[in-house]
């Protein structure tokens, strides 16, 4: 089964409209398409972002419901190698090193540029389109 780190820009525009490819993410994950990898700064950088606003539909049990079946769907993991600062945005760095701890194939996020020197740990960075991609071809 497909690792992939599914960034928290992909979790929120999927959450924010059921159109589009980042919605198409959370169902994959849902239909057990691909199996998601979860660290501890990945989950509470996604409720951090729940929590600002934005998504009007989503009151706090909302999002504490998505977090937990996140959490249980999901692939845990812990980071003992720190690759800092590596990416040009610091927020990102987690990210990829969720991805190498995991030894995920791929991470998904609308920044695809900001990820490129994931490649040199021979990870993918997608874009959610390409990835639903990818998993339609398996």
């Amino acid at each position: 089964m497909k690792l992939a780190v599914v960034d928290s820009n992909v979790i929120f525009s999927g959450l924010r409209s059921s159109r589009g490819f980042s919605f198409d993410v959370i169902q994959a994950l849902r239909q057990g398409s691909f199996k998601s990898v979860l660290t501890a700064p990945l989950l509470f950088e996604y409720e951090d972002l729940l929590r600002r606003g934005g998504i009007a539909h989503l009151n706090d049990r909302d999002i504490n419901e998505f977090l937990d079946w996140f959490a249980s769907v999901s692939s845990l993991h812990e980071v003992f190698y720190l690759w800092r600062p590596l990416l040009p945005d610091p927020e990102d760095d987690h990210v990829l090193e969720a991805a190498v701890a995991a030894g995920a194939g791929c991470i998904v996020t609308f920044n695809v540029r900001d990820f490129a020197p994931a490649a040199a740990f021979g990870v993918d960075v997608v874009t959610p389109a390409e990835f639903i991609s990818l998993i339609a071809e398996t």
